[in-house]
């Protein structure tokens, strides 16, 4: 069985390093030219996620993410701060957690890795369709068309594959501007570095401001003690942080500012909010290279408009964000598209081997597929409503629900 993956992003690589791995005859496309050259900072990978990457790639491939991948248990409590700095509550206890935070860079590096030499890098797609035989195919801008028995659309939010699928976007904004950036633990003042603490936590001030402060230290809070093995390019203590506020026509300008500009753009609109000057020390202590903006997009929350395809399963399908798309607020995207990939393998592997049909297969893909993206989108949502809901005034009760960014209830005061 031959099968092309449109998109080499964390969901596109996982599934084509399993299908590899299973002895498909399988070519992963993406328009990157570089795997490196990537966009996000960090991801979490719970229990789950991980479990099915160890479906998915060979056991020194997950040994190699272990080593370069910051445990959660080796953490402190999370914290909830106000725009003063001052500690409002605390996350759960980590102690017995399985998760891990790693470098996106690094994550896809490896299993891009094990993907080999069906990646195929600098390939821009223009769409998808079928041949004069009814196979579906790839086509792309400046090659010849691709036909193959099945195809999976792993190209993320805007995707070629899903809108060709539904007649229309998947998802659409989520009303939340994000601004991401990388600072070294070391250059914090002594009364930050002390306030921060190795740990992540997330402060909310008026007019649903926000900024995640995540912690990830691959080297003193390893996974697993292996540092011959250790590749993550994440060297020493770093808080990787996100400020949010609510989408406008001024927010949205300033995705389009060089790194330098951005920075002093979000200290300022901070600053005319009313937040310490000290807790914005972690934005501007950054690495004004690391600095940048992204807009968040969302899909429904409720299974039944996941997949919206107007024919009904076939021989195209997608996975990840690209059917689910999922604002980083739950920390479970990347996830999401990984335990996706699993999924698909084992139905496809079931055709292989004579037990099910193709069409059955992708079906009941689906179906599993929307339960999980209706999940993880519905706990992502809710931050991101709990986050927009923060006006003018803090003064009722909050709850948030349990993630890796914090699960506890706190009272939020103004």
């Amino acid at each position: 069985m031959r099968v092309l993956v449109v998109g080499g992003g964390i969901g596109g690589l996982a599934l084509g390093a399993g299908l590899r791995r299973r002895g498909f005859d399988v070519a992963v496309f993406d328009r990157d030219t570089d795997v490196a050259a990537t966009g996000g900072y960090h991801i979490t990978l719970d229990e789950r996620a991980q479990s099915a990457l160890r479906d998915l790639v060979e056991p020194q491939i997950m040994q190699r993410l272990l080593a370069s991948g910051s445990a959660l248990r080796l953490r402190e409590r999370d914290a909830f701060w106000d725009r003063r700095g001052r500690l409002l509550g605390h996350g759960p206890d980590l102690s017995d957690s399985a998760s891990i935070d790693v470098d996106r860079i690094t994550l896809r590096m490896l299993l891009a890795e094990a993907v080999g030499d069906c990646l195929h890098l600098g390939r821009n797609v223009s769409g998808v369709g079928h041949d004069d035989h009814g196979a579906p195919q790839v086509l792309f801008t400046d090659a010849a068309p691709v036909s193959a028995d099945l195809v999976v659309g792993a190209d993320g939010t805007h995707s070629v594959v899903a809108r060709h699928l539904a007649g229309s976007p998947t998802n659409s904004p989520a009303g939340i501007i994000g601004f991401s950036g990388r600072t070294l633990r070391r250059d914090l003042s002594p009364g930050e570095h002390r306030r921060l603490g190795p740990r992540s936590g997330l402060a909310i001030g008026p007019r649903a401001g926000a900024l995640y402060v995540g912690f990830l230290d691959p080297v003193g809070n390893t996974a697993l003690d292996a540092p011959e093995l250790r590749m993550s390019v994440t060297t020493g203590p770093t808080y990787i942080w996100g400020a949010m506020f609510p989408e406008s026509a001024g927010t949205d300008s300033l995705r389009n500012l060089p790194g330098g500009e951005l920075q002093a753009a979000l200290l300022g609109r901070f600053r005319e909010r009313g937040w310490a000057e000290h807790t914005l020390e972690v934005i501007a202590r950054a690495d004004p290279h690391s600095v940048a903006g992204f807009r968040f997009n969302a899909a429904s929350t409720r299974a039944e408009d996941l997949a919206p395809w107007t024919a009904g399963p076939g021989r195209i399908t997608a996975l990840g964000d690209a059917v689910h798309a999922t604002p980083p607020t739950a920390g479970m995207g990347a996830g999401a598209a990984i335990r996706d990939a699993a999924s698909l393998l084992t139905h496809v592997s079931a055709v292989a081997h004579g037990t099910a049909t193709l069409t059955d297969a992708v079906h009941h893909f689906e179906a599993g597929m929307r339960r999980r993206g209706s999940e993880v989108l519905t706990l992502a949502m809710k931050t991101v409503r709990w986050i927009l809901a923060t006006d003018t005034t803090l003064g009722a009760a909050a709850t948030v629900v349990s993630t890796p960014i914090l699960a506890a209830a706190a009272r939020l005061r103004h």
